[in-house]
């Protein structure tokens, strides 16, 4: 029920609170609040999510300060398997902020050869074709099973973000099963990304405590940053 001017004040008082080390904005919102808004309220040196504009926009350029949690739990899940990503072609269905946006430039940054699949692949009776390409298959969707186990090429590596309530059961979004039959390796639901998420909200939480006393301590001593 809170409005958004009182959000943007609680912003405000963790911003400048030396006690804060990460702010997150917990999504979805309600509709009356604005994401866009109340992410970049966020002091980006407190930004542990990797919203804000500025830790998007250094991932983009190659230089990335703390990144999408999601999307660092996929790379270091990857990393795990041993695949080398170079020239690989890797499939992302799904291109939200907070994952398939990120994991491409992510993915690019190793080199491999990536497509971003979404509604309009699905709408033009395309998705499968992509699919049955990728050697590096991410998917986050949130649609359960949309991704059939007989899709998946042999020896791909699955990594499936979504997580859904079907009944009294949670499903991914690939159709477990018979993909994992077919995959080298894929990451089960639940129990796959999600405690790799949460253990690199810590890494970006050390490490925006580490650029908050290195920042702290250039004001001490007035340095100037720009030099």
């Amino acid at each position: 029920n809170a409005d958004e001017r009182e959000v943007l004040r609680r912003l405000h008082q963790l911003n400048t609170d030396p006690e804060v080390t990460g702010v997150i904005i917990q999504l979805p919102l309600p509709s009356h609040l604005r994401r866009s808004v109340l992410v970049n309220a966020i002091n980006p040196t407190k930004d542990v999510d990797g919203t804000h504009p500025e830790n998007v926009g250094s991932v983009l350029i190659g230089e990335m300060r703390v990144g999408s949690c999601t999307a660092l739990a996929v790379m270091r899940l990857l990393h795990a398997t041993g695949i080398d990503m170079e020239g690989k072609e890797a499939v992302i269905v799904g291109h939200s902020e907070l994952v398939g946006k990120p994991v491409s430039l992510m993915l690019l940054d190793r080199l491999a050869t990536v497509t971003i699949c979404h509604i309009a692949t699905a709408k033009r009776g395309l998705l499968a074709e992509h699919v049955r390409r990728a050697e590096i298959l991410v998917v986050a969707v949130g649609s359960p099973e949309v991704i059939r186990g007989e899709w998946v090429r042999p020896g791909a590596v699955v990594i499936d973000v979504g997580i859904n309530q079907v009944g009294t059961r949670v499903v991914g979004d690939v159709e477990f099963a018979p993909a994992q039959e077919r995959a080298a390796f894929m990451t089960p639901v639940p129990g796959g990304v999600g405690p790799v998420t949460v253990s690199m909200l810590m890494q970006n939480t050390v490490k925006a405590f580490r650029a908050q006393v290195s920042k702290g301590r250039e004001a001490e001593f007035g340095v100037n940053r720009t030099e």
